[in-house]
């Protein structure tokens, strides 16, 4: 890795208020993408995969309505560049010769989808974007089957039911094994959301450890936690402007990180924790990646490692772009799409959970 984030300590450790806390903290590895220009042999969200050529590519096999109006991804990243240009130069050209050029084909194509008319042309079945590649050297917590050393994390970039998110599919390979490397890998005719287009990001992975969401603790535990007395009590110097909302406070700066990472625990919020479990073998399956639309929001600023602090807390944006949503990625309504695996068996089918 090229660059290093780093979490700043909790304002408390936790577990000095409630000592039943400590069985329950879980390693988790905070991928912190930032945006870069990754390489197939480097650990990256939607950089380009270690693919092999005479495999072929992943494709969504689902029936997809397409509209026919919605941008193809290379429309979507010109279009980002293009802000990113004008945010640096407001009194630049609104588009160079060379955007301008791009825009000419792609406003022809959009005008051969329209004369087409319904219904509107839609690739079945369509190609899938890469989504994170992740070596296992760079993030250890990884659990791969056999003599894998690497994840590869693809989605369809239309809406699927439920919940209207983006289909995933999950690859485990050998590093070591892949000959040629696939050039040029397809893409969609169109995404369905500019958000479902990943921006190449360079990690930077850093170990933490977490502790699970207040919905996640028993009755009991969540009372504890209401209960202003105790963190008095514990004289860890918690600040009082916390005194009517303890539990808040734990939630926001406490218990499970924000952002893109690996393991840990699950950040609910969408619904009550429930439990999923294998359709093969029926174990109750764990977090594997979290896919997040921002790595921190306007209540856990506190989570913004120390070398984005100045970004966190300005009211601008670098380049054009939200510091906090360097991917560019956003699922939902802003949220988080949560993938599960098998602890028994990575190969077993995994599933996925919009929160």
């Amino acid at each position: 890795m090229v660059f290093v984030r780093t979490t700043p300590p909790r304002p408390v450790d936790v577990t000095e208020v409630f000592p039943e806390l400590a069985p329950l903290g879980r390693a988790a590895i905070r991928l912190h993408p930032r945006a870069g220009s990754p390489s197939v042999w480097e650990s990256s969200v939607g950089g380009p995969l270690l693919w092999p050529a005479e495999e072929p590519w992943p494709h969504c096999e689902s029936s997809h309505p397409g509209t026919g109006v919605c941008q193809s991804p290379a429309e979507v990243r010109l279009e980002r560049r293009r802000r990113a240009r004008l945010h640096r130069d407001p009194h630049g050209p609104q588009y160079t010769p060379e955007e301008a050029a791009i825009k000419e084909r792609n406003d022809a194509t959009f005008m051969e989808r329209l004369e087409a008319g319904p219904p509107w042309p839609a690739e079945c079945p369509v190609p899938m974007l890469p989504v994170a590649q992740l070596y296992v050297r760079d993030v250890p917590l990884l659990r791969p089957p056999g003599q894998a050393d690497l994840l590869q994390v693809l989605w369809c970039p239309y809406d699927h039911e439920p919940y209207a998110k983006p289909s995933t599919a999950l690859f485990w390979r050998s590093a070591a094994g892949v000959g040629e490397v696939l050039a040029v890998p397809p893409e969609p005719y169109e995404a369905d959301w500019e958000g479902y287009v990943p921006e190449p990001c360079l990690l930077a992975p850093e170990q933490i450890t977490e502790y699970p969401s207040s919905l996640d603790l028993s009755a009991e535990m969540r009372q504890s936690l209401k209960d202003w007395s105790t963190w008095q009590a514990a004289d860890v110097g918690v600040d009082s402007s916390h005194a009517d909302y303890p539990e808040a406070f734990y939630d926001r700066e406490l218990a499970d990180a924000p952002g893109w990472k690996v393991g840990g625990w699950p950040p609910w919020g969408r619904t009550d924790p429930y439990p999923r479990f294998c359709a093969v073998c029926d174990a109750q399956m764990v977090p594997l990646l979290t896919i997040a639309s921002f790595e921190w929001d306007g209540g856990t600023h506190g989570w913004a490692p120390y070398e984005d602090q100045a970004a966190a807390f300005s009211a601008g944006h670098v380049a054009g772009r939200n510091p906090a949503q360097p991917t560019a990625v956003e699922v939902g309504s802003t949220d988080n799409l949560q993938l599960y695996v098998c602890p028994a068996s990575p190969e077993h089918p995994h599933t996925d959970l919009i929160q």
